[in-house]
């Protein structure tokens, strides 16, 4: 027997369908128009408390807490946090103002600060707790006053060193040496010329010679050449300044294939020699080899009559590796004849006081300032040079 199926069961209202959808607008509606308040700290408290106390029943409320609950909640913590408060300009240390100099004073000035050397003074330890950490290094301002302090301040110990008094320099050597020197007159610039005649180890020669002397701004020039024919030349050149007491030679050069020289040295008081031979000392009123003609011309040319037969004339003489003293004798006045023509003359002659020392003489003639008219030299081996004025100047 088949049994029929049951009926189904009926579809939903739509009445029910209709008013869950007027809730579901309605809840909508309010929650757009701000109908309900959510207050989250008052919430939060709430739960805190509830938290706290588990009984079910919450606690009565006194009027004060009723009155605080209407406004709205604060959260307070309890740890305490210390908010530094920042640095204000009063609380800096006032700068000093910079310290004048003061007026130099035989005492002894301390030494100025240092950046460097100098450490800073520490803070009390509160201000250090409250101060930031920005404010441990030095503060620019106090870096420049500081500088500027430096700057300005006067060195130590200034007078000891700026305001110490020098002594005062002796007289000068030469000075006083050319004050006890006795005068002496220089003469005019000229040229002189001399024929020359002599031997060399028996072997006869002819040459020419001239003299060239200047005189210009209290300094003077000498240059003796002689010349050759198929042999050369030689020369020798004075240079030096002229004072009171005459010539005060400051070099002598003697040249032929090369130059040699002497230095006077008047401010160490020695002569030097470019031969590397030992230094002499220089003594008033030294002379070179060329220069001691014209140095006694112009002691005879000054005083005469100091110059008399039988007298001596006494100076250093420099070559170019030494300086010996040399002793002139003065002659007798006589005439002479010379190609250039006859002259009055005084005789002067250095005789040789060691073994290898040369015998010198001249004939100055007072009409040509006693410039010498005739000069000769005789060597320890018997070479003689002799040179006789050949034109008038």
């Amino acid at each position: 027997m088949i049994r029929p199926h049951p009926a189904p069961s009926a579809s939903p209202r739509w009445s029910v369908l209709a008013l869950l959808v007027a809730v579901v607008l309605g809840a909508h509606l309010v929650l757009l128009a701000g109908g309900f308040t959510l207050n989250l700290p008052q919430a939060a408290s709430a739960a805190s408390t509830a938290a706290m106390n588990p009984s079910d029943t919450p606690p009565a409320q006194t009027p004060a807490e009723q009155t605080s609950a209407k406004a709205p909640a604060v959260h307070v913590s309890t740890v305490r946090w210390i908010v530094p408060e920042p640095p204000t300009p009063q609380a800096k240390a006032p700068i000093p103002p910079p310290a004048k100099p003061k007026p130099s004073t035989p005492k002894a000035q301390p030494a100025p600060p240092s950046v460097v050397t100098a450490p800073p003074a520490e803070p009390p330890a509160h201000a250090m707790a409250d101060a930031p950490q920005e404010a441990t290094s030095v503060p620019d301002e106090m870096v420049a006053q500081v500088e500027h302090t430096v700057a300005t301040a006067p060195p130590a110990e200034p007078v000891a060193v700026a305001q110490a008094p020098e002594p005062e320099p002796p007289a000068s050597a030469t000075q006083a040496a050319a004050k006890a020197l006795p005068p002496a007159e220089p003469p005019a610039s000229t040229r002189l010329h001399y024929d020359v005649t002599g031997n060399i180890k028996g072997i006869g020669y002819k040459a020419q010679g001239t003299l060239d002397w200047t005189v210009a701004d209290a300094r003077y020039e000498a240059r003796m050449e002689m010349r050759v024919m198929l042999l050369g030349s030689r020369s020798q050149t004075s240079t030096g300044r002229i004072g009171p007491g005459g010539l005060m030679p400051e070099r002598f050069a003697d040249k032929s294939r090369s130059e040699k020289a002497a230095h006077f040295d008047a401010a160490q008081q020695r002569i030097l020699f470019s031969s590397n031979a030992p230094e002499v000392p220089l003594q008033p009123g030294a002379q070179d080899r060329l220069s001691l003609f014209l140095q006694l011309a112009s002691l005879l040319q000054a005083r005469p009559q100091d110059y008399t037969t039988g007298q001596t004339v006494e100076m250093q003489v420099a070559g170019t590796g030494d300086a010996p003293v040399w002793r002139f004798e003065v002659g007798e006045e006589s005439t002479i004849s010379l190609p250039a023509g006859q002259f009055k003359v005084r005789h002067l002659v250095r005789h040789p006081r060691k073994e290898f020392d040369s015998t010198v003489e001249m004939w100055l003639a007072p009409s040509l300032h006693h410039l010498p008219v005739r000069l000769r030299v005789t060597q320890s081996n018997g070479d003689v040079a002799d040179q006789q004025l050949s034109q008038m100047p």
